[in-house]
């Protein structure tokens, strides 16, 4: 399984942007989700995860972050709008092979890209 993220910029407070990862390799379609984050001397953060056809976000983020999938293109999506300074981060998709239920931690994801850099100017 390989995860490519793209999609990261530099913009103003306020923006918007839309996060790719195109996902190849067997059964990647089969396993859930999700993107986190890590600001520079923090630990990465869970952000969004796409469970299912269900969507879980966190507090931060709800309300302007949309995450979605399409299979048909093997890409997951992280849709951004209202973006503030504090959103800066290194942004990473994951894949988990556990498919019970919605997981939040990133040590229960098996998979990661490479990481795209959002930088939101005030």
């Amino acid at each position: 399984v390989q995860l490519q993220a793209s999609g990261g910029g530099l913009v103003q407070a306020g923006a918007s942007l839309r996060l790719s990862c195109a996902t190849s390799g067997r059964f990647v379609s089969n396993y859930p989700m999700a993107w986190f984050r890590q600001a520079p001397g923090a630990q990465r953060e869970f952000v969004a995860v796409h469970w299912t056809d269900n969507a879980y976000y966190t507090d931060s983020v709800k309300g302007r972050f949309t995450v979605s999938r399409d299979n048909a293109k093997n890409t997951l999506y992280l849709q951004m709008d209202s973006l503030k300074p504090e959103d800066t981060a290194i942004y990473y998709c994951a894949a988990t092979r556990i498919t019970i239920r919605p997981k939040y931690a990133a040590k229960d994801y098996d998979y990661w890209g490479q990481g795209t850099q959002v930088t939101v100017s005030s």
